[in-house]
C-alpha cells in the first residue's frame, strides 16, 4: 500500500471513529452505572402513579447493565406536560421512560392545544394493562344507572380536560346527551375520589383499577355505584354494566366512542424518547416483556389488585399507529366532541 493510500485509510478510520455515535456502545456498557428516569404524567395517587412506581421498582433488573430506575411525577394537561417533554427536552438515548395519558394517541391526532409531539415517534415499550375507565357514582347520588344521567344532572370531580377523567364523560355529554357536570381543578384522581366521599361531587370517572387499588373497601360495601364503562368490551368485573358503545342509538355514534375508547387497548403503557438507537430500544423491550414475567413483579400487582395483561412494544406502536388511519371524516367528527366545553 502507497504511503498515500496508507494515509488515506488511516484518516478515514479516524474520522468514522470520531463520528460513531453513543448508540455503538454495547448495551450493558451503557446501561451500567447509568440512571434511568420513568416519568409519569400524573400527580401521586391513581392508577398511572400506581403502575409507574411498579414498574420502576422492577425494571431496572431486567435492562443490561441493571441501572438504577428513579421516578417522577410530572402532572399538567392530562400528561400532555410530561409527553411534550420526553418528546422535546430529554435525553434521546434510553435512560428516560415515560407512562402517559393512552387518549395523547388521539389529542395528537385532533390537533388539541398544547401537543407538540407525534406519538407514533415514540419508542413504545409495551403496555402494563389495558385500562378500562368507569363512572362511578356515590351511593348517595339520584344516578342509580346510566339512564338515569341522561335525564338528570349529576356533578363529576375532574382534572385536566386532556386527561380521561374529563375526555370519557364529557364526550358521552355529546355524543349521547348525557348531563354530567365536569367539576373542574382536582389534582388527580385520588383527590377527586376523596371530594367524591366529602359530597363535594357525586361521582368520578377514572380507571377501574383505580377504585380497586385505592378504595376496595367501597366496592365491597357498595359505597360507590359504576353507572357506564368506557371500553370496547363489558369487563369481566362489571359483567351488568353496559360500555359506553352499547347505549348508542346510531352507527355514527358507535363509531365515534369506538375511536374514543380505542385507548383503552393502550391502556398503560411504557415508552421512550423518539430516536432511539436500535439496540436499546430492543433491549428495553425485552426487558419489559421479561419483568411482565417476573414473580415479584407479578406479585406486588396481585398485592396492590391491579391487573396485568401485557402487550409487546411492537404490537402496541402498531395499536399506535392505527390511530393514524381513521378517515378525515370521522376525525372532523370526533373532534367535534371530543374538545373542552
Amino acid at each position: 500500500m502507497s504511503r498515500h493510500h496508507r494515509a488515506m485509510t488511516i484518516s478515514a478510520a479516524l474520522i468514522i471513529g470520531a463520528t460513531l455515535p453513543a448508540m455503538a456502545q454495547g448495551v450493558d456498557a451503557f446501561y451500567a452505572g447509568k440512571t434511568v428516569e420513568l416519568i409519569v404524567g400524573y400527580p401521586p395517587g391513581g392508577s398511572n402513579d400506581v403502575y409507574g412506581r411498579a414498574v420502576a421498582r422492577h425494571i431496572g433488573r431486567h435492562i443490561p447493565g441493571s441501572p438504577q430506575v428513579v421516578f417522577r411525577n410530572m402532572p399538567g394537561a392530562g400528561s400532555i406536560l410530561a409527553a411534550n417533554h420526553i418528546y422535546n427536552v430529554a435525553p434521546k438515548d434510553g435512560t428516560v421512560l415515560g407512562l402517559l395519558a393512552a387518549t395523547n394517541v388521539l389529542d395528537e391526532r385532533l390537533g388539541a392545544p398544547g401537543v407538540k409531539f407525534e406519538t407514533a415517534k415514540f419508542s413504545w415499550i409495551g403496555r402494563v394493562s389495558s385500562s378500562v375507565n368507569v363512572t362511578a357514582m356515590w351511593s348517595m347520588s339520584k344516578i342509580k344507572t346510566i339512564n338515569d344521567a341522561m335525564t338528570t344532572e349529576a356533578s363529576l370531580g375532574a382534572t385536566g380536560t386532556g386527561s380521561t377523567v374529563y375526555v370519557y364523560p364529557n364526550v358521552l355529554n355529546r355524543v349521547l346527551g348525557a348531563k354530567f357536570k365536569l367539576v373542574m381543578g382536582y389534582g388527580g384522581s385520588n383527590e377527586a375520589m376523596l371530594a367524591m366521599e366529602r359530597g363535594e361531587v357525586e361521582g368520578h370517572s377514572t380507571s377501574w383499577e383505580a377504585y380497586k387499588s385505592a378504595h376496595p373497601d367501597w366496592i365491597k360495601d357498595k359505597k360507590i355505584n359504576v353507572v357506564v364503562q368506557y371500553g370496547l368490551n363489558r369487563h369481566p368485573d362489571l359483567p351488568d354494566v353496559p360500555t359506553c358503545v352499547e347505549i348508542a342509538k346510531t352507527d355514527e355514534q358507535k363509531q365515534i366512542l369506538r375511536a374514543v375508547v380505542n385507548a383503552t387497548e393502550i391502556g398503560k403503557a411504557i415508552l421512550s424518547s423518539p430516536g432511539l438507537p436500535a439496540e436499546r430500544a430492543a433491549a428495553l423491550r425485552k426487558a419489559f416483556m421479561d419483568m411482565t414475567k417476573d414473580q415479584e413483579f407479578v406479585a406486588e400487582l396481585e398485592k396492590m389488585r391491579v391487573e396485568l395483561t401485557p402487550m409487546d412494544g411492537a404490537k402496541l406502536q402498531e395499536l399506535v399507529q392505527e390511530v393514524g388511519n381513521l378517515t378525515p371524516d370521522l376525525v372532523q367528527k370526533i373532534k367535534a366532541v371530543y374538545g373542552a366545553n
